[in-house]
Order: structure tokens, then C-alpha cells, then sequence
């Protein structure tokens, strides 16, 4: 039998959401409504200073592919400063992990999260905004704190105090 061939997926540079997350913008090249849920692509600009704090996802892998700049990787058994052309795999199980841009200049990653789903929670938690807009950080008090726990729960993510990568 024979099978029907899906077409290509194209983007063009400015197509896909741009939300306000972590202090940095996220745009969503490749939903998972693109890929049958297979996989998403989300391409980071991250500011210094800015990065999600400790988090862990145990039905998904997260790819990052450090376009330009650096961050600062951590997880419950390392810390990887990631730089132009490194590349990180976070793999299912649910390894804690956060990444941090420590340096002065801007950092641009390619994240890639199969299968889908990280970018389903970017559109619930993020906030819609031009590309390349910048807002900075919600502030994270008790309200906020309860609210994006519970869409991190929805998302299948675990969220962790901002200094449990330290105690370890």
C-alpha cells in the first residue's frame, strides 16, 4: 500500500510566535501541530542575566544547539559553559536542569524538543510579543510562582527553587 507524502515544512525567518519568556524572546519555528506532534523548533534569543531557573521534563528531550553567545548549563551532575556551536542534550527522565547567559552579550540557541509539547507550554506561559522584543522577567511572587507551577504541571515540567541546583 502505498503511503501519502507529507509536504515540506518551510518558515519563513519572521514566520512563527514570538513570546516573552525567561526574560529572553522564543519564537516557534515548528509547532508540533506542523509535525504530528513528532517534534517542535524553537529559536532563543536569551539576554544576559536571563534563562528558566531549575525545571525537569521526563516525557520529552530538550536539544539546544548554541547558534552564537554562550550560556552556562546546569544539571544534577554538571555544569557546561555551552558557547558558539556547542551543542546540549537534556534527555528524557527528568534530570533537573537550568540554563543561565552569564556572559555580556546576547546569546542565540536552537532548541529542539521531541516530541513536541515544550512549545505548547511557551504559548500558555509566554507573552506574545514582537520578534525581538524584550520584557523583562514576571516577577515571581507567591501568585505568579503558583500560577506558572501549574502550567508547568499541565506541560508535563517540574519546577524546582531557584537555588536547588546549588545544594547539590
Amino acid at each position: 500500500m502505498e503511503q501519502t507524502k507529507q509536504p515540506a515544512i518551510t518558515v519563513d525567518p519572521t514566520a512563527g510566535d514570538s513570546l516573552a519568556m525567561a526574560g529572553g524572546n522564543y519564537r516557534i519555528i515548528i509547532s508540533g501541530q506542523q509535525t504530528q506532534r513528532e517534534f517542535a523548533v524553537i529559536d532563543m534569543l536569551v539576554p544576559p542575566g536571563s534563562g528558566p531557573g531549575p525545571h525537569a521534563h521526563a516525557s520529552f528531550q530538550e536539544n539546544f544547539y548554541v547558534v552564537d553567545g554562550e550560556i552556562e548549563v546546569r544539571t544534577e551532575t554538571q555544569t557546561y559553559v555551552a558557547r558558539k556551536g556547542a551543542f546540549v542534550n537534556i534527555p528524557k527522565g527528568g534530570i533537573v536542569h537550568a540554563f543561565k547567559n552569564k556572559s555580556g552579550q546576547m546569546a542565540h540557541l536552537l532548541c529542539i524538543v521531541v516530541p513536541a509539547g515544550l512549545d505548547d507550554f511557551f504559548k500558555a506561559a509566554g507573552t506574545p510579543v514582537s520578534a525581538g522584543t524584550f520584557l523583562p522577567p514576571v516577577p515571581m511572587d507567591e501568585a505568579g510562582i503558583n500560577k506558572m507551577k501549574e502550567i508547568s504541571e499541565k506541560y508535563g515540567q517540574q519546577l524546582f527553587p531557584p537555588d536547588y541546583l546549588d545544594t547539590l
